[in-house]
């Protein structure tokens, strides 16, 4: 039996897989070695996952995560999986679990638009080519957290409509003269950011919110995915805010004459197949 698990910086997604047979499936908090130690990571680990995850050392443990993309990240992720576990690991990066988890065998485009964003060329096994994201200060086009700073910003600046920013001042109970101070001084600054996007769900009908939205997917295509041979390679999707705004990121799509494949709201039910399978 093993474990795969595949986390972002809000949700890490666990199963427990007996053959081809999912038995067990959790959830528990994000993980990111940038941000935690190795012994908030072992925490979190120990404290939200169910006992049946404990209850033998088992063949092996696959971790695709966010933040584990160079070997001294991974290390630390692996070193609190193991004292977990007591079982063989392997950390990969949250960007191979999607392109697994999207494409199993199969050579294509694979993104993430989530919490943040990242996008590669896959040849059924591992990554081929990678745009650097840059995370949420510098890149991330497209994701929860790039369209929930342009929104912020904008109420900042007083450029989006006053009614909308009123009741999100509401909803939130946000006070606007120390949101910056909320923002900068936050661990987590991205997922702050990223949970202000799902305020703009509610309003996809209002011409300024599709409008932002739109365009943050332009971004993500033009600085990433334009420096991919897409015309040649079907385009798949995995994350929450791919799927949230799924009707504008297809019409974004379209309009950069990119070709939509899938858009998956997890890499799960792939992994699983790609680990059980020849």
């Amino acid at each position: 039996m093993i474990i795969i698990a595949d986390s972002s910086s809000t949700r890490t997604e666990w199963v427990l897989v007996d053959g081809n047979k999912v038995v067990e499936k959790a959830t528990t908090g994000g993980m990111n070695p940038y941000f935690q130690t190795r012994r908030e990571i072992s925490h979190s680990i120990r404290l939200e996952l169910p006992d049946l995850f404990f209850k033998k050392r088992w063949e092996h443990v696959y971790y695709y995560g966010a933040g584990c993309s160079n070997p001294e990240k991974c290390k630390i992720m692996e070193s609190s999986l193991v004292a977990q576990f007591k079982t063989p690991v392997t950390v990969e990066s949250d960007l191979l679990g999607a392109a697994r988890g999207l494409l199993v065998r199969r050579p294509g485009l694979a993104c993430i638009i989530g919490t943040g964003s990242n996008s590669c060329i896959y040849d059924g096994e591992k990554i081929v080519k990678n745009i650097r994201p840059l995370g949420y200060v510098l890149g991330d086009e497209g994701s929860g957290a790039y369209i929930g700073k342009r929104f912020i910003a904008d109420c900042l600046k007083g450029l989006a409509p006053v009614a909308l920013t009123e009741e999100f001042i509401s909803e939130y109970s946000i006070e606007m003269e120390s949101v910056l101070d909320e923002i900068y001084i936050h661990a987590l600054a991205s997922v702050l950011l990223s949970s202000y996007s799902n305020f703009l769900l509610k309003h996809l009908d209002d011409d300024y919110v599709r409008t932002l939205v739109y365009d943050s997917f332009i971004d993500f295509f033009r600085r990433n995915i334009a420096a991919y041979d897409y015309k040649n390679h079907p385009v798949s999707f995995v994350g929450s805010v791919a799927c949230n705004f799924s009707e504008i990121l297809r019409e974004a799509a379209r309009d950069f004459n990119i070709e939509v494949l899938k858009i998956a709201q997890s890499s799960m039910p792939g992994l699983v197949e790609y680990h059980t399978t020849d």
